[in-house]
């Protein structure tokens, strides 16, 4: 097991779902001992979408790296034990609805009071603060609110929601980021903690690029575009002679030029007005016309072959099989081979990102319900009767 850049940090995740456990996941990948606190019934996740022995397929790539310990939180004596690990612990992670760890008296006040270095990542739908923060809110609903939904789809038809629970990941990421940040200031200022409060809505917001600035100036208020990106020319998904599409972005001044030579519309090539972006932008239907009829006229194989050749950037939509077969994808290891409890093989994604000095390692199966339960209370230093006393009463 080689040297990683979290090695000697400990975790506590009160998280479940998604938001709060993909950003401890990151971390455990890069070296924390994180554990994973879960109620008896365990994190609902294991039971999401596709299961095999009970558990989700999911679960063996979102729950890596990390130890399972039981505890009902919704006793005294469950929120004493979580104090006993918060005080050993760098970070908490929880993604609770806000107000939720006050009423167990485990909110970032009674927690800091316990352990000030502790830092505090805490991700809910609207953030801790506001006239919203009471409310339920789950990723699709921070993928509203932040504007995502609204400019997805194509133009005239109902918004759809991307495909994977997008809100939630980036939440995790924004989570990762701020306590990599507090660990640094943790480091070099005072040696105290902070709590880190991210909302599902701002994590999708801090992703829409001008959508506010030009609504700003400009009262221009962004549409779906289906397959384009508004303002910017040529980028589209491109018909092909064999029924698939041709993902081709010649957006760039010197890309454009040798992708209308590709195509053999040397007119458009030299046309002054089409020079830069401005232009491009103000003719894209034209522009995407002319593209699509020389992709029209051959296989996708032959289209990406030669945007290739030409130095244009180019591409088609992967699916799940055409990842798992895809050789670079297999090069930089972005598809692990791990197994699932029972020893049967499953592939799992890779990490990201790389670090060439102390990169991310597997070096843990997701863990079964409360596997690690008994070794966390001795490491606690519980002794025998109080391990028992809290299985006797249903805590752990």
């Amino acid at each position: 097991m080689g040297i990683r850049p979290l090695d000697g940090l400990k975790v506590l995740e009160l998280g479940q779902l998604i938001a709060g456990p993909f950003a401890s996941k990151i971390l455990a990948e890069f070296g924390a001992d994180v554990i994973k606190v879960e109620p008896p019934e365990g994190d609902p996740l294991r039971k999401w979408r596709y299961i095999h022995e009970d558990t989700s397929v999911w679960w063996a790539a979102h729950a890596r790296n990390k130890r399972s310990i039981t505890i009902d939180l919704r006793q005294p004596e469950g929120q004493n034990l979580v104090r006993m690990l918060a005080k050993q612990a760098d970070i908490l992670i929880e993604n609770f609805r806000p107000g939720a760890m006050e009423k167990w008296g485990l909110g970032f006040k009674e927690l800091h009071a316990v352990n000030p270095k502790l830092i505090m990542l805490r991700v809910s739908g609207y953030g801790q603060t506001g006239p919203y923060k009471d409310r339920p809110g789950f990723g699709v609903i921070g993928e509203a609110m932040g504007g995502l939904r609204y400019i997805s789809g194509e133009p005239g038809r109902p918004p759809v929601r991307v495909g994977v629970s997008i809100g939630d990941t980036l939440s995790g990421l924004h989570g990762v980021i701020g306590i990599l940040m507090a660990l640094r200031h943790r480091e070099v200022q005072n040696g105290l903690g902070q709590e880190i409060d991210v909302a599902l809505y701002e994590s999708v917001f801090n992703m829409m690029e001008s959508l506010i600035p030009e609504y700003s100036k400009f009262g221009v208020i962004r549409q779906p575009s289906g397959g384009s990106m508004p303002g910017i020319a040529p980028t589209n998904a491109y018909p092909t002679l064999d029924g698939k599409y041709a993902l081709i972005a010649g957006n760039g001044d010197s890309i454009f030029k040798r992708l209308m030579t590709l195509i053999e519309r040397d007119d458009l090539a030299n046309d002054a007005e089409l020079g830069d972006n401005i232009g491009r932008a103000k003719n894209a239907q034209k522009l995407d016309d002319a593209i699509s009829a020389w992709t029209s006229q051959h296989r996708l194989d032959i289209v990406l072959a030669k945007l290739t050749e030409a130095g244009v950037p180019n591409g088609r939509s992967y699916d799940a099989a055409d990842i798992s077969a895809d050789p670079h994808y297999r090069d930089r290891n972005m598809i692990l081979q791990t197994q699932l409890p029972d020893g049967s093989a499953i592939e799992v994604p890779g990490i990201v990102p790389k670090l060439s000095s102390t990169p991310g390692q597997v070096d843990r199966l997701a863990p079964g319900l409360g596997e690690h339960t008994e070794e966390i209370l001795i490491e606690l230093g519980l002794d025998d009767d109080e391990r028992k006393a809290l299985k006797d009463k249903g805590i752990v």
